[in-house]
């Protein structure tokens, strides 16, 4: 029996592919083939229809990378084809591998509404289902010459300014032809069947059923009259294809989908053809199947629709009316969760759900991110607060060591919040619905026996391209088939309501969803990421000032329309593969470019509106924006401060070296220019374990096993280079108000400048690199040995902070070996502990020793710079000022008073007198995030604040201005029923409670 499947596997195989397949488009007449080559960057549609069109034949080149060239194909349908279903199949020079990863075409009719899109699998288009000869076809094809870098090695075809200029792709085909339905449905049955029965136990009879079905249809078929005979084939196929499934058969909700990196290995302005193409697609196919559902993700993406193809758009709003368009998820991009800032992330939903409910009038209850690469334990309460309900996630399967216990499930957050959440089992965003995608489905699935329904999302994705009408017609046999789990399509909201009724009990996982992989992505392209946390700082600063400004100043208007745009630039590069350095050079190339602009544009808002607060006069005004008071200055400006009674000191080190003091700290720094002693004076403890050196920079080699720009595997520990050599030790300043030294490296071709300073009144002593980076493969480290026995550490994440061990004692902490924190890492004994201050570094890694002396040192390291080479061979490459902190006998309260502060420099304006408070909080562990005015431009003031501590809280916000009403709200400012706030008070006081964690956004009416 073995060698009869065999046999006929492979003479399936062949009858497939050299007979079948072929016969799907017979008679083929050639169509007349012209082409312009658009210069440099793509052109407006207009444009590309007026060109002055040249010759073309099949077989000619096209294409060198990131160009568009523009084919004019025209012909006229025979006569003989009357009644006939005719097709074009236009073949670009398609490889057959996944679409979205090389050349793509969108076809434009003559009036410049788009048709539908070219791919390897959608290389047809549809010219009448029912011809009646002598159709007259004109249309235009705008190919995108995208050149393929899916095979993980070094291209410089990743950025325009450096690609060549060759063509890549050879026009393969360009035929007017009659489609053959019989055949196609043909070769629906045979692929369906075949899969299935692959699946199937070799002792199940229903497959020796399937096995004998197939050669039966197979001996049917007249390989020199293949659509003659294509039905009489298909009729002995229909017993087996109409047994209906059993009744405990697992249940699959498919979702058309078509996951689209917004940027990764192309551009941005790329990707707002990506969507173009895949759109037109997705409604060329609901006008012929009608069963058809599809759902996006990304406002964006249907924003870029909107602003550069207007037809479309309105096609989506009507398909959307329907039900059968579904936006999901709810976020501007399907943005990295690790990084994003606590108010970024806030963003993310506020931005995103409003362009649905104002385009399409949809409220979004689901969160889709199939492929973020991790997520952070603050979402839950953020997803809940947005108004959703539900979250969606693919990419744990990824996990390297550790498969994630559960598919559904409650997740908890670290406030406690709880969604409902989903990890399909079929493990993959981009399902072909195969037979065995599907059979891993069902065998995956760990609910069993509680759940029996499962997501699959299903459509060519990544690089874009959607679902296809192969994989619809293999959803419609597999709807109710003997063997196979059933299938059917619909909303991913339909299938949420029916998991939870029927699994509301569901296991709970608490804290982060950690990836088990792309650990790399917390420091690779180092511009990119300190871009985004310098915007998010700066926006911080922008809206407070100018939110201020719009109450106090007469006159002064709120710059609304500015801050929005500027806010979606900065939530579009914290896509899951911009921010986490995973993209090709061109995208990185302009995040530097973009972030440069939007630094430049947030200091003109907020000197402006500091100016206007500040008024006429010579006075200096030293404005602060932390959250908290800053050298007796709360959040508000008043004149500079006097500084500390007690100079700091610098004096000669015995044996080499240097001493800081100011009375707090009492810091040496040896011959080597590494920290040798932090003494914390007023706790009299060391802060250094003993014999070690801190600010020790590391490089470690660098080659991960496969993705270069995502992954730093454990290996990369067992090699390491302590750089001790310095090139230079001198004293850079030395005075009552601050004292630093500066030590000069040489390492590889590289080179470091690292400055030590203390300042009178400070607790902390700052520390900077300026890097001139040019090593490969490479992994820069700065290590700080504690004196601390710490079994775990805490790190600042959005809205709080998570804590994670120390220690390795099972297979998820030693997981763990990279992580992510945001401005602070904190180690604590009980009553003293160290934190860790960054201003742009977000990789972080800790280890314990115990020493001869029975002590522990707990290690903490920064990742500071990568040097992988794919995507973006240069990736770091280059000069990095780097800033980072170590705080002795910090508490967690300091951690998040001086993580603020580190990365909330203070300002500097001339003016007439003190500008108070817009707003105060009486509580240190209540820390106002934002302060803004309300997006319906109300003139109310929108202020979100949360628990830092963990602690629960009872506080006072008192706001300087008169308030009528306070509403708690969600974050889109929409009244939420809850208790944390109590009613504005007479003297416009709103008292607080929270929970640990507990983010509230209180809503202030002026009165």
């Amino acid at each position: 029996m073995h060698d009869d499947r065999s046999i006929t596997e492979h003479r399936l195989r062949r009858v497939l592919h050299e007979r079948i397949a072929p016969a799907v488009h017979s008679h083929p007449v050639p169509l007349t083939v012209e082409r312009w080559d658009a210069p440099g960057e793509p052109v407006p549609v207009a444009e590309g229809l007026a060109a002055p069109y040249g010759p073309c034949a099949v077989g000619d080149t096209w294409g060198p990378a990131w160009g568009t060239t523009w084919f004019k194909v025209t012909g006229t349908v025979p006569a003989a084809w009357a009644g006939r279903t005719v097709e074009a199949v236009l073949d670009l020079g398609f490889d057959r591998m996944m679409p979205g990863f090389q050349c793509e075409g969108l076809v434009h009719r003559a009036d410049g509404g788009e048709v539908k899109a070219l791919n390897p699998y959608s290389d047809w288009v549809r010219v009448a289902d029912r011809a009646t000869g002598g159709e007259r076809i004109e249309w235009y094809v705008e190919a995108a010459s995208n050149p393929v870098l899916v095979d993980h090695r070094p291209s410089f075809e990743g950025d325009r300014l450096t690609s060549g200029d060759l063509p890549l792709y050879r026009l393969a085909r360009m035929d007017l032809t009659v489609f053959e339905p019989e055949v196609w449905e043909l070769a629906r049955d045979l692929e369906v069947l075949h899969d299935l029965m692959t699946q199937l136990d070799t002792a199940d009879a229903r497959r020796h059923e399937i096995l004998h079905a197939l050669g039966s249809a197979l001996d049917a078929v007249d390989l020199g009259d293949v659509p003659g005979s294509a039905a009489a084939a298909r009729a002995r196929l229909t017993r087996v294809l109409e047994a209906p499934a059993n009744a405990s058969a697992h249940r699959i909700s498919a979702v058309g989908h078509a996951h689209i990196d917004s940027a990764w290995l192309w551009p941005l302005r790329e990707t707002v053809r990506k969507v173009a193409r895949t759109t037109s697609n997705v409604l060329d196919l609901m006008d012929e199947q009608p069963e058809f559902v599809f759902a996006m993700s990304q406002a964006q993406q249907l924003d870029w629709i909107k602003e550069n193809r207007p037809e479309l758009f309105e096609r989506i709003k009507k398909r959307v009316a329907e039900g059968r368009f579904v936006p999901v998820g709810g976020m501007w991009v399907e943005s990295d969760t690790n990084m994003v800032g606590g108010e970024a992330m806030v963003r993310q939903f506020l931005y995103g759900k409003k362009f649905f409910l104002d385009e399409f009038g949809v409220e979004t209850r689901n969160v889709w991110l199939p492929d973020s690469f991790g997520y952070t334990a603050a979402l839950p309460q953020i997803v809940r607060l947005s108004g959703s309900r539900w979250f969606l996630t693919q990419k744990i399967c990824w996990s390297q060591v550790n498969a994630f216990p559960h598919h559904t499930f409650w997740w908890e957050g670290i406030d406690g919040t709880r969604v409902f959440t989903h990890f399909p089992p079929v493990d993959t965003y981009n399902s072909d619905l195969g037979g065995a995608q599907l059979a891993h489905a069902a065998r995956n699935y760990r609910e069993k026996g509680r759940g029996s329904r499962s997501l699959v999302p299903f459509g060519w994705g990544d690089g874009g391209g959607g679902p296809t009408r192969e994989h619809l017609a293999r959803a419609r046999r597999q709807r109710d088939l003997e063997g196979s789990p059933r299938v059917e399509i619909e909303r991913p909201d339909a299938f949420f309501e029916k998991a939870h009724a029927e699994y509301a009990d569901a296991p709970v996982w608490a804290g982060e969803l950690y990836l088990e992989l792309h650990r790399g992505t917390y420091t690779s392209q180092a511009r990119t990421k300190q871009g985004n946390r310098r915007s998010e700082s700066l926006l911080r600063e922008a809206e407070l000032w100018a939110s201020t400004a719009a109450v106090r100043v007469s006159g002064y208007a709120y710059p609304y329309a500015d801050l929005e745009r500027i806010w979606k630039t900065v939530l579009l590069h914290q896509f899951h593969d911009i921010l986490p350095g995973s993209s090709i050079a061109w995208v990185h190339r302009e995040a530097r470019e973009t972030y440069a602009r939007v630094r430049e544009e947030l200091e003109g808002i907020t000197l402006g509106a500091q100016r206007a607060l500040a008024g006429e006069g010579a006075a200096e005004l030293v404005f602060n924006c932390a959250p908290h008071t800053r050298r007796g200055v709360p959040a508000g400006a008043a004149d500079r401060p006097a500084e500390p009674a007690e100079p700091v000191t610098l004096e000669e080190r015995h044996g080499g070296g240097h001493v800081l003091a100011n009375g707090l700290l009492l810091v040496e720094v040896d011959g080597r220019g590494l920290l040798v002693s932090v003494h914390d004076l007023e706790a009299r403890r060391e802060t250094l374990a003993p014999g070690t050196a801190a600010n020790l920079l590391q490089v470690h080699p660098d080659f991960p096993n496969m993705w270069d720009a995502w992954d730093v595997d454990a290996f990369y520990r067992n090699s390491v280079t302590d750089l001790v050599g310095a090139d230079a030790l001198e004293v850079a300043e030395s005075g009552p108000h601050a004292a630093t030294v500066r030590v000069t490296r040489s390492f590889g071709a590289s080179r470091v400048v690292q400055s030590i300073t203390l300042r009178a009144g400070s607790r902390t002593v700052e520390l900077g690199a300026d890097v001139d980076w040019h090593e490969t493969e490479k992994f820069l480290k700065a290590a700080f040995p504690l004196d601390v026995k710490a079994d775990r550490t805490a790190s600042e994440t959005q809205f709080g902070h998570v804590h994670r061990a120390t220690h390795t004692n099972t297979s998820w902490e030693a997981a763990k070996f990279e992580f992510c924190a945001h401005r602070w890492i904190h180690a604590e004994e009980p009553g003293w502990g160290v934190a860790l201050l960054n201003d742009s570094t977000y990789g972080h890694d800790v280890t314990r020793d115990v020493r001869p002396d029975g002590g522990q040192t707990t290690t903490v390291r920064l990742s500071l710079l990568r040097a992988p080479r794919y995507p973006d061979p240069e990736t770091d490459q280059g000069t990095h000022r780097l800033r980072y902190a170590l705080l002795p006998g910090a508490g967690i309260g300091d951690a998040v008073r001086e993580g603020h502060a580190f990365n909330l420099p203070e300002r500097v304006v001339t003016g007439s007198g003190p500008v108070a408070p817009l707003l105060t909080v009486d509580d240190d562990a209540v820390v106002v995030e934002a302060v803004k005015l309300a997006e319906d431009r109300s003139g109310d003031v929108v202020v979100r604040l949360y628990e830092s501590r963990g602690g629960r809280a009872a506080a006072v916000l008192t706001a300087g201005f008169p308030v009528a009403e306070a509403v708690e709200s969600d974050l889109l400012e929409r009244p939420l029923a809850g208790a944390a706030v109590a009613p504005a008070a007479a003297d416009g006081t709103v008292a607080l409670t929270l929970r640990p964690f507990q983010i509230v956004t209180v809503r202030l009416r002026r009165g």
